[in-house]
């Protein structure tokens, strides 16, 4: 039979029609597993995320290089039939010059879309100069344009998750990162729904991708009501999976039992959903 996977320009094209219109849920894996379960399960896109994978690794978040980071991002799109869009942190550079490098080669990968933060992991400044910031995004955009993937540009103000909670501030950078290309916009950490709707409205009529992070009263269809296009799940899910785990193991170090086994996933029922997953793409 002949191979009817879809191609990485397939993918891009399903990638950008679904910021046309509506809202949709980007659910974030940490591994070729977990993708291809929320594959299975009828989501039609998928994002990676630094902080699950790096745990996966025994590692904190953004403790791993570039070249890990382009490897799991091939390693993702392969794996998988539906769009990947990547958590691409800073670019593994603070001048524009190497964000323009960084994002050439994760275009390489066959990944559908990727996100630049404007955050620099110094606690100390957390944010980049505003200039340095936008600059860092004009690179990135340059860099998609002159690879000649359609890939989706995604540009994070990350001041709400890193001590920098203005929303002023944050809408100005992200007015200023559409104006300069940027595909989506995306403020991690804002949660009101006054928050959401004034990031909405200000870079309309481009897309915004809201970060469910925790446990909120927000449903998809309030989310749509408000306008946004896209909600990701972050680190979130990859947490669920280690906060199972660590209560388990917890049990068994601490009072010798076994109770949380109780209810939990049988072998073969895993098994049937991965050998029949694998019948599908075959």
């Amino acid at each position: 039979m002949p191979n009817t996977r879809p191609s990485a320009a397939d993918k891009r094209r399903v990638f950008r029609q679904m910021h046309d219109s509506g809202c949709f849920v980007l659910p974030n894996p940490w591994d070729i597993g977990s993708a291809r379960y929320l594959q299975g399960l009828g989501f039609k896109a998928l994002a990676t995320t630094s902080a699950g994978f790096a745990f996966s690794q025994g590692l904190a978040d953004g403790a791993y290089s570039r070249d890990v980071a382009l490897a799991h991002c091939r390693e993702m799109a392969e794996a998988t039939d539906v769009p990947i869009n990547v958590d691409y942190e800073g670019g593994y550079a603070d001048d524009p010059a190497g964000v323009a490098e960084s994002v050439t080669l994760c275009c390489e990968t066959g990944i559908a879309g990727l996100s630049i933060e404007d955050s620099t992991q110094d606690p100390a400044t957390p944010l980049y100069d505003f200039d340095l910031a936008l600059a860092r995004v004009k690179a990135a955009r340059t860099a998609i344009d002159r690879s000649g993937q359609d890939v989706v540009f995604t540009a994070r103000s990350e001041g709400f998750i890193r001590g920098r909670p203005d929303l002023d501030e944050t809408i100005r950078r992200l007015k200023a990162y559409a104006a300069a290309g940027a595909d989506c916009l995306y403020a991690p950490g804002i949660k009101t729904r006054e928050q959401i709707e004034a990031v909405v409205k200000a870079v309309a009529p481009k897309p915004v991708n809201f970060l469910m992070a925790t446990a909120t009263n927000f449903s998809v269809d309030d989310l749509a009501q408000m306008g946004v296009r896209r909600i990701s799940t972050g680190g979130s899910m990859a947490r669920v999976a280690w906060t199972a785990f660590t209560r388990s193991a917890r049990e068994i170090a601490e009072h010798g039992t076994f109770k949380s086994f109780d209810g939990t996933m049988t072998n073969p029922e895993l098994n049937a959903f991965f050998r029949d997953d694998v019948k599908s793409r075959s």
